[in-house]
């Protein structure tokens, strides 16, 4: 019976993950297609990339994209970190209060939140541009990078910050060697989940764009709507290959930070 169970499961997570990833193959099969459409396969072509690597605006949309996803996620992690610590260590009415607030971000419509942060640079008189987007990215990534670091601060034994303060530690060698380097995993998982929240991100940033600043997937959008071209599939193939390159980077990390810490 229990063999069965394990197979059905097994059976349904498959069809599950068949079906999450069938469009996203289905568009990478024809990115390579010379036809010029997504009905039938004429010949095997590189050409769609080329067309991506040749576009020097594409690619200038690309490095901001990056550099906005790198800022915003550092900056994000920083703040987060210490949110989480302030939380960890609240009074408990005021430790619920505040995981409240911080889950409301994060459950939140993203268009409700695009369109909140539009009325508060409007009425600000922040321009709209790489500052607006920085900035609510920013926003939007430290509640992520708080649920990732916290859980970890509740697994950490309180004895070990008594025994360190025992040992002479002040309250900076007890942040920096002790509860920093036991929610290290924590931090980079807070990291990369939002490096990878801004990569993708569409609806906020579409709210707070403009004055010729663009990132990828308002690019992607605005040249889907324009008609179908095969240059767009070919530069979501290469978005993919990119968050994918970054999942398995992180994978690397942690398996290689539960290995050391089995060691010791």
């Amino acid at each position: 019976m229990g063999g069965e169970t394990m197979k059905i499961s097994r059976l349904y997570l498959a069809f599950v993950f068949f079906i999450l990833y069938m469009p996203i193959f289905y568009l990478i099969y024809y990115s390579f297609n010379s036809g010029g459409t997504m009905h039938h396969f004429e010949s095997f072509t590189l050409d769609w990339y080329k067309e991506v690597f040749d576009d020097t605006r594409l690619l200038i949309i690309v490095l901001h994209t990056i550099i906005i996803a790198l800022l915003s996620s550092s900056l994000a992690t920083i703040i987060g970190v210490f949110g989480a610590i302030a939380i960890y260590y609240a009074k408990h009415r005021w430790k619920q209060t505040l995981l409240t607030l911080n889950n409301i971000l994060i459950v939140s419509p993203d268009v409700i939140i695009g369109a909140s942060f539009l009325i508060l640079f409007t009425i600000a008189g922040i321009q709209l541009g790489f500052t607006s987007v920085l900035l609510s990215h920013i926003a939007f990534s430290i509640p992520i990078v708080v649920l990732m670091v916290l859980p970890k601060l509740q697994e950490m034994s309180p004895t070990l910050i008594d025994a360190a303060r025992d040992l002479g530690a002040n309250e900076w060698n007890v942040l920096t060697r002790v509860v920093l380097p036991y929610v290290t995993p924590g931090i980079f998982a807070g990291f990369f989940m939002a490096l990878t929240y801004s990569l993708d991100d569409f609806a906020v940033t579409f709210f707070v764009t403009g004055n010729g600043f663009s990132t990828l997937s308002v690019e992607i959008y605005s040249r889907a709507r324009q008609g179908i071209s095969l240059s767009v599939n070919a530069l979501s193939t290469l978005l993919f290959l990119f968050t994918l390159f970054l999942v398995v980077v992180y994978y690397i990390m942690t398996q290689r930070a539960s290995v050391k810490g089995g060691k010791k």
